[in-house]
Parts: structure tokens; C-alpha cells; sequence
């Protein structure tokens, strides 16, 4: 009678791992296999899009991440097929690009206006940062109304990264991206736009949050006094083996 076979698995993000799945290899198979002496565009496109849309469907699966962000991706990825399948206007794609980004820019401003704004799930929360200790100081120190304040501010600049991303990949896609769907040059094409699209979007934006979550930190370490390694969560717990042996 044991129930912890259900128990769903710890997820650790695996940067190199997500890279290599969503990004290098879908863009190696669309840029060099989609001639008809190999796989022909439309399998090359099946199969390139199969990775990431196979990779987000496996983490939505087993660690049950069923995220916002994340089941926009597994879409994002099944209309950029879809697009190719059909062999729609590739003016089509540019605006799935850009169309993706600006959905969840939108639903990062609408989540201001609830009481769970998605920068205090994604970056103010307890597998990141102490925040009942954190909350504990600031009511102490009577700051909270200008923490929230900054919070707020937090998601607006939130926000104003997926609105960086939604005009860069509608730039990018109408830049690249320039023949017939379903051709080898469609899929070529689209290949290249996923390559450079991680050095030219994906970094800035990953600096740009960055850059948020130090905002909110320095904000945590003015109002309440407390240096990154006192507010760090401490939440995360050995695993048995390890309290074993620390037993012995």
C-alpha cells in the first residue's frame, strides 16, 4: 500500500539539455535535411518540430509543469508546423512569432490586476527566496506598501521583455523567413530563424529578467536589511540517502 510511487519527480532545469533538444537540433535537421535526396521538406519538418514539441510534452508530463509559459510553447511549436504543413502564407508565421511573446507579455499585465501576479509566482516565491521571512521583516518595518509597490514595477518590466521579444521575432521571421511554406527553402529558412533567434532574442531577454530579479533583490535588501544568502530559500530537502549517511 505504498503511495509514494506517485510521487512526481523533483524538476532540475537542464539549460544545455533544453538547447540542444528545442534549438540546435531542429535547426541542423531543417537547414541540412530537408532536400529531397534526404528527407524531403515536409518529413524534415515533421521531424525537426517533433523535438521540441516531444521535449515540452515529456516535462509537461512527468513533472506535471503544467505552466502557462510552457503550454504556450508545445502550441507555438504546433502552429509553426502547422503553418509549414498547410503551406500557408509565411506572413502567417512572422505573426505566430510575434503573436506568442505578446500573449504572454499581455497576460503578465493582466496578472497585476489579480493576487498572484506571475512575477511574484515566477521570481518572488518560496523555491526561490524566504519570503515569509521576507514578509515577516517588511511588516516589522512597515515597507510592505512600497515593496508592492516595486513588485508591481517588477511586472511591468516583466512585461516589456515578452513586448522585446514579440517585435524582434515578428522582425526577424518577416527578415528571414521570406519563401513559400512547405518548400525546402520554407524549412531551410525556418531552421536559421531558430538559430539566430536564441543569440539575438533569447539572450537579451534572458539578461533583461535577470536584470528584474536583481531589481526585486536590491529592493528585498533596502527595505528589510537582508543580504541574498539570508533571504535564499532554504526550503529544499536532502534526500533520504543523505540524511542517512549525515545519521550515521
Amino acid at each position: 500500500m505504498s503511495t509514494s510511487n506517485t510521487e512526481i519527480p523533483t524538476h532540475k532545469p537542464r539549460p544545455w539539455v533544453d538547447l540542444l533538444v528545442s534549438i540546435i537540433i531542429p535547426s541542423v535537421i531543417l537547414m541540412k535535411l530537408s532536400g529531397n535526396d534526404y528527407l524531403g521538406a515536409t518529413w524534415a519538418l515533421l521531424i525537426g518540430l517533433a523535438f521540441p514539441l516531444g521535449w515540452g510534452l515529456f516535462e509537461l508530463i512527468k513533472y506535471r509543469k503544467y505552466n502557462f509559459i510552457a503550454v504556450l510553447g508545445v502550441i507555438s511549436v504546433g502552429l509553426t508546423g502547422g503553418i509549414g504543413l498547410l503551406a500557408l502564407d509565411a506572413q502567417w508565421l512572422a505573426i505566430k512569432e510575434a503573436a506568442v511573446p505578446a500573449v504572454i507579455g499581455l497576460a503578465v499585465l493582466a496578472s497585476t490586476r489579480t493576487k498572484y501576479p506571475l512575477v511574484r509566482t515566477l521570481l518572488y516565491n518560496p523555491a526561490v527566496l524566504d519570503v515569509d521571512k521576507i514578509h515577516r521583516t517588511l511588516v516589522e518595518r512597515g515597507t510592505e506598501d512600497v515593496f508592492e509597490a516595486r513588485l508591481l514595477k517588477a511586472s511591468y518590466l516583466f512585461a516589456g521583455t515578452f513586448l522585446f521579444s514579440s517585435i524582434m521575432n515578428y522582425i526577424l521571421a518577416k527578415w528571414i523567413v521570406t519563401s513559400p511554406s512547405g518548400t525546402t527553402a520554407f524549412n531551410e529558412e525556418l531552421g536559421q530563424m531558430t538559430l539566430v533567434s536564441y543569440p539575438m532574442i533569447a539572450i537579451p531577454s534572458m539578461v533583461m529578467m535577470i536584470a528584474i530579479f536583481y531589481y526585486l533583490w536590491r529592493s528585498i535588501r533596502r527595505l528589510t536589511g537582508y543580504t541574498l544568502e539570508e533571504v535564499l530559500s532554504t526550503k529544499i530537502e536532502p534526500h533520504p540517502k543523505d540524511s542517512k549517511e549525515n545519521s550515521n
